[in-house]
């Protein structure tokens, strides 16, 4: 039978994202525990934030118009933050600190360090306008406004603004589900000895880290071995717990590849085979009615089509708004002399030339190391049929971004 023609990366995605249906079941989870997680509705502002005129520095409240050059004017009180204040006297400042309310009739606030204090009162060293250093009321939000949306993934900075909500329990979706399989008797768990023929399961410890970057939980985390019956139980097994399957291996063309006969078999394979480099043999299909991602089998290729196809289908899954990738735009620092008709995706990383900003390649790119994505800080993109050399602009995506 002959093989499939190789499909480009952009198709690849679009049939994944259009196979994509996000998680629709809702947990509450206190609000110090949602950090990570993905609102599952609309948050709007129940009340103006802040709910009051504040100051945004210490000092001293006072009406302006009360001020003459030369002449000290008293303080009549003193307003730490949390108290509410009276009607300021007329003719008088108030002593104020940072966050705390304005009291009615003041209209600007002088920072101490502007202030010399007497014991007539306190005099003022610098010019003073109506308004100076006051944080007013609903300046940041106001009652009604949309605060943060359904799908917005929940940072420290969201957290801060929840609780300046008045929210201590958060609706979020509920965390994708998911099974990670790895293939190959070769494989050794860390800790064990190696015997003959054996090495250990990078694969297992790359994806759960993937997993926990991505914000989803792994269910089921297993071996599996090279035998088709074992392959078929240990999958229909991981699509009743999870809502993905995703496996490392077993998707190519050889003999005890079995992940891929067992989809045809018992299940569905809608995808195989891409134009990238590395990460030819990746798959996408479905069994017991749960979906399944087939990534490579060698440690550098579950890494690029983890972050460049799988990552994307499980942030739609996630329910999160999408953004584009943007990447930045770097003269290449090596050569590719020849052309490929696969994407390539260079382990690189950003390095200084003279004044120049330059994108170095680590000098092995053979897939089944990692050690160069340790090297780098991102995969610098050589586009199909293209040769590179010094000089030539390449597109760079940073691990950073791609993992946002």
């Amino acid at each position: 039978m002959p093989k499939p023609e190789l499909l480009p990366l952009e198709g690849a995605l679009d049939h994944l994202l259009s196979e994509a249906r996000p998680v629709s079941g809702m947990e509450t989870v206190a609000l110090a525990d949602s950090l990570g997680r993905m609102l599952a509705k609309n948050y709007y502002v129940s009340a103006d934030v802040p709910p009051a005129d504040n100051s945004s520095v210490d000092g001293y409240a006072l009406r302006s118009r009360d001020l003459t050059k030369g002449q000290p004017i008293p303080v009549s009180v003193r307003i730490p933050a949390g108290a509410a204040p009276s009607q300021l006297e007329e003719g008088t400042a108030a002593r104020i600190f940072t966050g705390s309310e304005i009291p009615e009739g003041a209209d600007s606030v002088v920072m101490q360090e502007d202030v010399t204090v007497t014991d007539s009162g306190i005099a003022v060293q610098t010019d003073v306008t109506a308004g100076q250093n006051i944080r007013r009321r609903g300046q940041d939000l106001k009652t009604g406004d949309l605060a943060l949306a359904k799908g917005t993934l929940i940072r420290p900075h969201e957290m801060g603004l929840l609780a300046s909500l008045g929210v201590a329990h958060v609706d979020v979706l509920e965390q994708l589900r998911i099974a990670i399989l790895t293939t190959g008797d070769e494989l050794v768990d860390p800790g064990k000895p190696l015997g003959p023929g054996q090495i250990y399961n990078s694969n297992r410890f790359t994806m759960i880290g993937l997993m926990a970057e991505s914000g989803c939980e792994v269910v089921l985390c297993e071996s599996l071995r090279d035998e088709r019956e074992a392959t078929r139980e240990t999958l229909l097994r991981a699509a009743a717990s999870s809502d993905l399957i995703i496996t490392s291996g077993g998707v190519s063309v050889g003999e005890e590849d079995h992940v891929r006969a067992v989809l045809e078999e018992d299940g569905s394979l809608s995808l195989w085979r891409l134009a990238i480099k590395p990460g030819k043999p990746l798959a996408f299909g479905a069994i017991g009615g749960t979906p399944i991602l087939g990534l490579p089998g060698n440690p550098g290729s579950v890494l690029v089509t983890f972050l460049m196809v799988g990552l994307p289908y499980i942030r739609k899954r996630q329910g999160r708004t999408p953004h584009p990738l943007l990447g930045e735009k770097i003269p290449a620092d090596f050569s590719v002399p020849s052309t490929s008709v696969r994407r390539e995706f260079v382990r690189a990383k950003k390095q200084i030339r003279g004044s120049d900003i330059v994108l170095a390649a680590h000098p092995n790119q053979n897939s089944g190391l990692l050690s160069s994505a340790c090297w780098a800080d991102g995969l610098a993109v050589v586009p199909e049929n293209s040769t590179v050399k010094p000089g030539d602009l390449l597109t760079y995506y940073s691990f950073a971004e791609l993992l946002s």
